[in-house]
């Protein structure tokens, strides 16, 4: 899709912006479901995810839905895909905007059972990952006056057992995150940290198949909050906001 029926889409929908956006981990979850609402709002996505296939099915029910949007293969750990990444973007829609820190993995398991090489993954895909986008989009971002949306979890602010890797990966990210809002704004750039609960998304269903949904929040609701976070005037910004379900159980 072109950018001028991307700013006909805007239009239809009341927005004025056709913001180019780069979501990280938008196979599934949360991620695909932040592509397609800001999407369905005028702006053109880049979805990004180690997940090929995934990547695609996500980019293609945007396309179907009237909105604008590629699919790349992105390993946030790796320099060069994040670069490739951007320029991607750049090439597509000849800008960059946004950039949504939101993939993320995890094991279950007591610390003395997760071996180095598993500890140092999460830590990789969790922290070292949002770090690496960072840096590959921040060019970019001080162009366009952009934002960050980085997304941890109540894991960055309570602890239970057997998530010792994911705790120390988003305590990190939020500290990263406020770290770099310090820094950024100084020339212009936004930066957010969404402390989510607990969501109904395969990330905690594939790994607690009897975990009732009931207790969980729709990703949905979490997108729309990152589309509020973008849509503040530019004179402002929201550091963090944490967006729960109402029966979360890691959250007094």
């Amino acid at each position: 899709m072109s950018l001028e029926t991307v700013e006909g889409a805007a239009a239809r929908t009341g927005e004025t912006t056709s913001r180019v956006i780069l979501v990280t981990g938008a196979a599934s979850g949360l991620g695909a479901a932040t592509a397609q609402l800001l999407a369905r709002h005028g702006m053109s996505v880049v979805v990004g995810d180690v997940d090929k296939g995934g990547a695609a099915r996500t980019a293609s029910a945007i396309d179907d839905d009237g909105g604008a949007a590629f699919a790349l293969p992105l390993d946030v750990r790796d320099p060069r895909s994040a670069e490739d990444a951007v320029a991607a973007a750049v090439g597509r829609f000849g800008r960059l905007d946004v950039l949504i820190n939101n993939a993320g993995t995890d094991v279950t398991a007591p610390f003395e059972e997760i071996d180095a090489e598993t500890w140092d993954r999460i830590i990789d895909v969790n922290l070292r990952g949002p770090a690496t986008m960072t840096r590959a989009c921040l060019p970019e971002l001080r162009r366009s006056g952009g934002h960050i949306v980085n997304i941890t979890s109540t894991a960055a602010k309570r602890a239970w057992p057997n998530a010792s890797a994911y705790h120390a990966s988003k305590w990190g990210l939020l500290g990263f995150s406020h770290a770099i809002h310090a820094e950024a704004r100084t020339y212009g750039v936004r930066v957010t940290a969404v402390v989510a609960g607990g969501m109904r998304t395969p990330f905690l269903f594939e790994r607690f198949p009897d975990l009732d949904p009931g207790l969980l929040q729709d990703p949905a609701t979490v997108a729309e909050t990152i589309r509020f976070v973008l849509e503040l005037p530019p004179e402002s910004v929201i550091p963090e906001v944490t967006v729960l379900p109402m029966r979360e159980t890691s959250w007094p």
